[in-house]
């Protein structure tokens, strides 16, 4: 209540305008009751404009931490894109000169059945130990086959035989085109003959 409204109410009280003190005390009770019902109190307004705040500031804090991990996020995917990029960049270069290392493995097999072909295969595998070398520095890697066991995600298996030996089961007995391995992820999987 204001001081204006007490000083009225004083007033009247003093001047005992047709009511006795208890009547007074109950019909300012009453407009109390009605002004707080109707119009809140400045603090009241203060309070609830404070928790509106505090409700505004609550959700852009935390609209402003979601941004910040997604940011977050996005910066080490892009960042792991990009090192898997530069890791397996010469992929596609690696793979196109798989045939031609297929075929000095095989002229290589064929000139050691030439008794004639020796000198000439010094010198082919002089080439192919440097190309192989400078293959392994860019991280090719042969899969290798000899007595594995076999293995779906190194192997592809296209044909079965006849184990001689149950040990043999389950076993690369032969290998068909040799597989290969780039930075530890499987560029062509190895052709295989896998004993049944």
């Amino acid at each position: 209540m204001s001081e204006k409204d007490k000083e009225i109410l004083e007033d009247a009280v003093n001047e005992n305008i047709g009511t006795n003190e208890e009547n007074v005390q109950e019909s300012t009770g009453q407009e109390n009751a009605g002004q707080e019902n109707t119009e809140p109190t400045n603090e009241e307004k203060l309070q609830k404009e404070l928790d509106e705040a505090n409700e505004k500031i609550a959700m852009l804090e935390d609209r402003y931490l979601r941004q910040i991990a997604e940011f977050d996020n996005y910066r080490k995917r892009t960042m792991k894109e990009k090192a898997e990029l530069i890791k397996n960049g010469g992929e596609r270069t690696i793979e196109a000169i798989l045939p031609v290392l297929d075929d000095f493995e095989r002229a290589l097999s064929n000139m050691a059945k030439d008794e004639n072909a020796a000198e000439a295969m010094k010198g082919v595998e002089l080439i192919y130990n440097k190309f192989t070398g400078i293959l392994k520095q860019n991280g090719l890697q042969k899969i290798e086959t000899e007595g594995a066991d076999f293995d779906t995600d190194y192997h592809e298996a296209i044909a079965m035989v006849p184990a001689f030996e149950e040990s043999q089961k389950g076993k690369v007995l032969d290998c068909i085109q040799s597989g290969y391995m780039l930075n530890d992820k499987v560029i062509r999987h190895a052709k295989v003959a896998v004993g049944e």
